[in-house]
């Protein structure tokens, strides 16, 4: 069983909230690019995690629910491999999650 704490909607809220110093009820379904920015930022210094989007993956993340799911991607894109799997059946997880480094 994996101990990886992949991010939920209420995370991911609770990031968003903290832009504007705004309750979670605030924060809006629909994100604009700067909080989407700010929340990329926010996700690679709390997780140690550098999300590389392109301007298309960028521009797909529309509201919370694509945040979550970009970020829950890239956690797991980083997460390490079960023991026992084997390394070279796996895909490139940098080219599942669409573009993720471990810093």
């Amino acid at each position: 069983m994996s101990s990886t704490v992949l991010p939920d909607r209420a995370a991911v809220v609770a990031m968003l909230a903290a832009f504007g110093q705004r309750a979670a009820e605030q924060v809006p379904d629909t994100l604009g690019s700067l909080e989407l920015t700010w929340l990329t930022a926010e996700f690679e210094q709390r997780y140690g995690i550098e999300l590389e989007l392109s301007d298309e993956q960028f521009a797909a993340v529309r509201t919370v629910d694509d945040a979550v799911a970009v970020l829950r991607a890239a956690v797991l894109a980083t997460a390490p491999a079960a023991p026992g799997a084997d390394a070279d059946a796996a895909p490139d997880a940098a080219a599942v999650s669409g573009g993720v480094a471990r810093s």
